[in-house]
């Protein structure tokens, strides 16, 4: 499926589950809040995202240790973790949310090149995350690749709910 036609179908269910979504983007830069604000309703169920492209935004606006940027870098599971439980603590409205942090290159280092980390947790649970490896060859196309994969991974959460 392509990216539109996932957003879409992500909306119907966050409706139809009646869940309220917040995103925490640094990769993407706001592509995956942007592709759902293009969807007729999405403010019923879209809180926002949070754009931390920066590790300074990533510890004011999430709560993202500077300890675990330091230990772990910004493109790891923990921060990504870190990401989804800080969106959730500053959108007290949410029930979901979900992060991603990457290197979609050029110029990144190559064991991080077209990497992601990529977390999503629901209120009153623990957050879940794992790495992704990009088949994009592209920074653009890393970048939708990203969106489709976080879209992907809502809507299976969502059609595991009750």
């Amino acid at each position: 499926m392509d990216l539109d036609s996932q957003a879409r179908r992500l909306v119907e269910l966050l409706g139809e589950k009646r869940q309220t979504l917040v995103l925490a983007e640094s990769c993407t830069g706001g592509l995956i809040a942007a592709t759902l604000a293009t969807i007729p309703g999405v403010s019923a169920w879209l809180a926002g995202s949070l754009v931390v492209y920066q590790e300074a935004s990533k510890q004011r606006w999430l709560g993202v240790a500077e300890e675990t940027l330091a230990e772990h870098t910004a493109v790891s599971a923990p921060v990504a973790h870190q990401m989804v439980a800080g969106a959730l603590h500053t959108t007290p409205h949410a029930d979901l949310a979900a992060s991603v942090t990457g290197h979609l290159g050029p110029n990144a280092p190559a064991e991080f090149d077209g990497l992601i980390y990529v977390g999503v947790g629901r209120r009153g649970q623990p957050p879940r995350t794992w790495g992704v490896e990009l088949k994009a060859p592209k920074r653009v196309g890393r970048q939708r690749e990203s969106a489709l994969v976080v879209i992907d991974t809502l809507i299976g959460v969502l059609e595991r709910l009750e």
